[in-house]
This record gives C-alpha cells, structure tokens and sequence, in this order.
C-alpha cells in the first residue's frame, strides 16, 4: 500500500517573523510519523492555528541560531501539560545538550523522557522504511542539512509470469511479492529491477556547498533557503547564506524533481526572489507558510504544491490547489497551476556519497 508523504511549512520566514510568514519550522508527514525539522520561536502557534499540534515523533535542528530553535522550550513545556508520555527525541548539531539544558532550566523540566542526540556528519539513523542523515553545511555556526530518503521498493510484480510458473492469483501473489519462494517461485522471477524510494533535502542555512549538492542528487524535494537576491550575493557569501538563483543553480546541478525556496527576509520582493530563481531552475516554488508538497512516487506523477486555503487543515479535507493571480509571468504557466508560485504581497514587496545514490 502506498505510504503518503508531505511537506508541511509551518514557517516560511528568515530571521524575524512578519504578519503573514512565522520563524524556520518545517513539519515531514510520511504515514503516522510526524518529524519536525527547526523550531523557530512560535512554532506552536502556527501548528495550533493550522494543522494541530500532534504528537511529534522526533524533532531536528539544523543549527543554533535563535531563529531555528526559540520556540523549543515552549513546546515541550506544551507537551509536558498535555501529559505526553511518549519519550521524544531531539537531534541537532554538537551543543546540543548544553543549549536545550540552559533552556529547560529557565522554561522548566519536563517529566516525559527526552532524549538529547548531538549528531556527527556521516551518521544515518535508520527508521522503519526510511533513513535521515545529517549533512554538514556551509554557515556561520556547526550546521546540518537533512536528507530523508527511503528505502528502496520491490520492482514491479509481473502477473502473467506469476501464472505462467504456476502461482495461483490472490494469496500466492501476494506472499510472492512480500518475498516469499512459493511453490519453487522466488520473486526474482517474478518481480522487475528494484525501484528508488523518495528523497528529501532540507539545506538549513547555508551558502551553496558541494556536500549539499551531492546529498541532494536526484532528490524529489531539495528544501533551500534563499535569504538574499542576487545583488546582495557578496552580503549572502558574508553571513553564510546563500541567493535564490544559488539555490536554483544547486538544484539544477543536483537534478532534483522540486525546488521549494524558504527562509525569505523582508529586504527582497519575493517575486524577485522567484523569478531569478526560475531563470536557473523553472520547477521553483516558493510556498507560504501553511503550504504543502504531497510527493507521490515517481511512476504516480511529480511533487504538487498545494496551497493553504485557510479553512480546514489539510489533513482533514481534500487538498485544493490555488489558482495563480494574474500575471503576465504566470499566464504561460496556467498548465502548472500545481506549481504556482507567490503572488506578491504588501509585506513582500516591502521589504555522503551514500545518501546521493538513495535516490537511483
């Protein structure tokens, strides 16, 4: 049975929260896992008013700066009066310990287990049908970059040889394709080459680096930030951060399926953002918070933004896609409504080797 997995942006904005984009936070669903991937100050509110505040299974930071980790003590407190008991982990860069230690002790303890996991590059931490790895990233602080990929997925089953051989439809197939020997029938017989599962790279705050580019090979979704525009490309080298038309050009270089650009800072318009951005890589998007990517597997079709409606959470209705507002930009691109990207606002006019072959 096919395992649903998303990307839920629970915060789309860089450094300073604005009326409509909260501080780094975003949220993977894959089946009844929920791992929750930065926590910038009001994370928690922007979960209550959209999706819910679920019990998350696991929490990573990319790094120290207050505006990806703020809003994790006053989430914990959260759980903790809510009577969770499910032990949580939390895994982030070394400093770990120190940083979330200082901070319980002046938001106060909690009494579920909380498992502290400073992690080191090249460690893969394998969950059931997945694995997440930390990808060491070129900022101003120790920062990782995350990659999800799944394990790889039985080839496609070929029923008439099934019956040729002498399997019978119905139960023999099936004990077939979980990779049984049934009546002298292996399923190498019967089953195609073995198919990649799906990929997904989160970059953090990073200048474009090549450890990131070779994680994020043939990703399905590689999440990047694109704090600054290409004018300030000298100030973006300074500060460890990377332009949206850097991002696009990893993106390209990496033959990702979906470029997702966040981390948006209120100096740039983000329809500049997006169209420096589309003159590298065109499969950019630029979600709000509260958008989501469902990413089917290849053969199903390709990664889907879907936008917030702000009625009922995605998780409770059908998904509707928005139409892309006028523009003469986006007319030529009324065939990829699925892709479609920011209209302009107010507030933003204002201002290792073994995770790059997961994919194939």
């Amino acid at each position: 049975m096919p395992m649903d997995l998303s990307l839920f942006f629970v915060g789309t904005g860089g450094s300073i929260p604005t009326p409509r984009r909260g501080l780094p936070a975003l949220l993977v669903r894959r089946g009844g896992d929920r791992i929750l991937f930065d926590c910038g100050e009001g994370t928690q509110r922007q979960l209550v008013s959209s999706v819910g505040l679920s019990e998350l299974t696991e929490i990573f930071v990319t790094h120290y700066h207050a505006d990806h980790w703020l809003g994790l003590p006053g989430l914990l407190k959260t759980f903790d009066l809510r009577g969770r008991e499910r032990p949580l982990a939390i895994h982030g860069p070394p400093g770990l310990d120190e940083l979330l230690g200082l901070a319980l002790r002046a938001a106060g303890r909690v009494r579920f287990k909380l498992d502290l996991v400073e992690l080191r590059g090249g460690a893969v931490l394998a969950r059931e049908g997945y694995r997440i790895a930390p990808v060491p990233v070129a900022h101003r602080s120790p920062a990782f970059g995350y990659a999800l990929f799944e394990d790889e997925r039985p080839g496609v089953f070929d029923p008439v040889r099934a019956e040729r051989l002498g399997l019978t439809p119905g139960p023999e197939f099936g004990r077939v394709q979980r990779g049984e020997t049934v009546k002298g029938v292996s399923p190498k017989q019967v089953l195609g080459p073995s198919r990649a599962g799906r990929k997904i790279v989160i970059s953090g705050d990073t200048a474009p680096c090549e450890t990131l580019r070779v994680a994020a090979h043939q990703a399905d979704v590689l999440v990047h930030e694109a704090t600054f525009a290409e004018d300030e490309r000298e100030r973006a080298a300074e500060t460890g951060h990377s332009t949206a038309g850097q991002a696009a050009a990893i993106a390209r270089d990496a033959e990702v399926r979906l470029l997702a650009l966040t981390h948006f800072s209120t100096r740039h318009p983000v329809g500049l953002l997006r169209e420096e951005a589309r003159a590298a890589f065109p499969d950019t998007v630029l979600p709000r918070d509260f958008d989501a990517i469902e990413i089917p597997f290849p053969e199903r079709g390709e990664p889907v933004l879907v936008r917030w409606t702000g009625r009922t959470p995605p998780e409770l209705a059908p998904a509707e896609l928005e139409q892309t507002e006028a523009g003469a930009e986006d007319v030529a691109r009324t065939e990829d409504v699925a892709r479609a990207d920011d209209v302009p606002r107010a507030e933003d006019v204002a201002g290792t080797e073994d995770v790059a072959g997961a994919r194939r």
